[in-house]
């Protein structure tokens, strides 16, 4: 059996998938069918940063990472030629309330995104949430991109409760 359908199989065609986690000890991936939530540990190199960013945005071009933060009126223009789209502001009492959406289709917003993550990896570990319509064959996708990136792997596969069926829960590869 090659890769490929190893990877296919994976998943249990009988059973809903409620997350499917992967990574490393410095990287953690989290899919569902409505996010994906990647941790970044302070040690993981810039490249893999990149490389995660770049492998959602092959998968699914429509993922968006919303961001949320205050800065003065002239700062939005400059967010926005970086490839952020303005989804919502408002005055506030420090400056302007502000909502970007950072689209996985723009190379030009990830490679600044990018850049904003490796700056707080100086500091603090970060949660980047990316919001998609993924479903079980784009996980897999997901998951064999990614598979890219040295010591990656597979970590939890995680089913929902099914009245239907008697074997649900966790397996967890080691």
């Amino acid at each position: 059996m090659d890769q490929k359908e190893n990877q296919e199989n994976l998943i249990s065609p009988n059973l809903s998938l409620s997350s499917f986690e992967m990574g490393r000890d410095d990287v953690n991936v989290v899919c569902t069918y409505g996010k994906i939530s990647v941790w970044f540990g302070r040690q993981v190199p810039d490249i893999v940063v990149g490389q995660i960013l770049l492998g959602i945005s092959n998968i699914e071009h429509s993922a968006v990472h919303e961001l949320d933060f205050i800065c003065d009126f002239e700062e939005i223009t400059e967010y926005e030629s970086h490839g952020y789209v303005l989804v919502s502001y408002a005055k506030s009492k420090h400056g302007y309330r502000t909502t970007f959406n950072v689209p996985f289709s723009s190379k030009k917003a990830l490679f600044h995104l990018a850049g904003s993550i490796t700056e707080e990896l100086k500091d603090k570990d970060t949660i980047l949430d990316c919001y998609w319509t993924g479903d079980d064959s784009d996980i897999m996708r997901l998951y064999g991109e990614l598979s890219n990136i040295e010591g990656w792997k597979l970590k939890s596969i995680n089913y929902k409760d099914d009245a239907k069926e008697k074997h649900s829960g966790t397996i967890i590869f080691d």
